[in-house]
């Protein structure tokens, strides 16, 4: 998952970015609600860790303009605060779980699993353009109904642009997307995955589904190519 930790205490959000991590997660973190809104509004987190009680801009505030924004990302809120007047307002503004200190971290992943199960299923897993078939669940790539095989970073960037099919994506989402916040990857990076992409799902094919929108960014023919 990629996932957005919203604390403003600053030992607390190290110590469940780095549980996290070790976990095999992405993580970014920011540490007052303005903060972790700006983030949450540039990135397409899938789940959303939302502290109550933060500077700037209090944790309920944050989720009720993220959903009102469209953010479909889950949202877990976070504090110490215990009381089910809490719990409900938390739920009323948008939140999809909610999680009082202390708690165990082993508890804390069990609800983010769950949460993201839940979301997940709301998404579209197989993405079919033409005779290129994308299945996000087994993690396959079909053309014309041969097997391609792509690398992990490839795979992530083809089911992004596989989702957003027909728009224009620039460079700066997809390392959004594919690599964490905190990344000091050049963009140019970016042009070399495609490029193994093309090399893969459109020239052996004669195909041309993998645009460049010079510029902008690149498209996905949702024809196919």
């Amino acid at each position: 998952m990629h996932i957005l930790v919203v604390e403003d205490e600053h030992r607390m959000a190290t110590a469940l970015r780095r549980g996290l991590e070790a976990d095999g997660h992405t993580v970014d973190t920011a540490h007052n609600g303005p903060e972790g809104l700006a983030l949450a509004e540039r990135h397409p987190y899938d789940v959303i860790v939302l502290d109550i009680m933060l500077p700037g801009l209090n944790g309920y505030r944050v989720c009720a303009r993220l959903r009102a924004g469209g953010c479909r990302a889950g949202i877990l809120m976070l504090t110490a605060k215990d009381g089910e007047w809490d719990e409900a307002e938390a739920l009323d503004t948008g939140a999809d779980d909610y999680l009082a200190k202390p708690f165990s971290f082993v508890v804390l992943l069990a609800r983010l699993r769950a949460l993201h199960r839940r979301i997940d299923r709301q998404r579209p897993r197989l993405h079919t353009l033409g005779d290129l078939v994308l299945d996000a669940n087994a993690r396959t790539c079909t053309r014309a109904g041969t097997p391609t095989n792509l690398t992990a970073r490839e795979f992530a960037i083809l089911e992004h642009l596989a989702a957003r099919a027909g728009t224009v994506v620039s460079k700066r989402e997809i390392l959004d997307h594919v690599w964490d916040a905190d990344h000091d990857a050049d963009p140019s990076i970016v042009e070399v995955h495609v490029h193994a992409l093309r090399r893969k799902i459109d020239a052996p094919f004669g195909r041309a589904a993998l645009q460049t929108m010079r510029g902008a960014g690149y498209r996905l023919d949702p024809a196919g190519g």
